[in-house]
């Protein structure tokens, strides 16, 4: 009998099989290092933690009962969340979050928004020219009256917060 030699792969086998290995190695080594900096930066497992400060609503002008709120909404957590509804059981009607646009240099109008970005490590905070909570206001609110809320979120969970009622242009103490 004629003794065979062990079979020897050739260099073209080799070079194509060290290929098809190198792309998914690789791959796997890119993401374990944006993990690694992702956890090392802190922010791996850590969700959106919301607080809600300096609420006030405006005292409505005139015959209107058309009034808005604003607060100040801060996210200490590593993970963006959005602002996507306020309720209050002192307001009657419908509540809305609003964004004020300039259209021009002398004329401005409200435009409704489905939801507001509180980013992570970040603060929204609401203003006459910027978002804010359009509302219906209470019969009979007075300066320094407290209007109970509720802020709604996509993904924490919901805070209750009051405002103070002030006249506009001026800030609670």
């Amino acid at each position: 009998m004629t003794e065979r030699s062990p079979w020897r792969p050739s260099r073209r086998r080799l070079t194509d099989a060290l290929t098809a290995a190198l792309a998914p190695v690789a791959a796997c080594g890119l993401a374990l290092g944006g993990l690694a900096a992702w956890a090392g930066a802190g922010k791996a497992g850590s969700p959106a933690r919301i607080t809600v400060s300096a609420g006030r609503v405006y005292l409505p002008y005139g015959n209107t009962t058309e009034t808005a709120a604003f607060f100040d909404v801060s996210n200490v957590g590593g993970a963006d969340d959005r602002l996507v509804k306020v309720t209050s059981v002192a307001a009657p009607g419908e509540i809305g979050l609003g964004r004020h646009r300039m259209a021009g240099e002398t004329a401005a109008y409200k435009e409704g928004v489905d939801a507001v970005t509180v980013p992570a490590g970040g603060e929204l905070s609401m203003s006459p020219h910027g978002v804010d909570v359009t509302l219906r206001a209470g019969a009979g609110w007075q300066a320094g009256d407290l209007v109970p809320f509720t802020l709604h979120f996509e993904r924490s969970a919901p805070v209750e917060t009051v405002a103070v009622v002030v006249r506009p242009g001026d800030r609670p103490s």
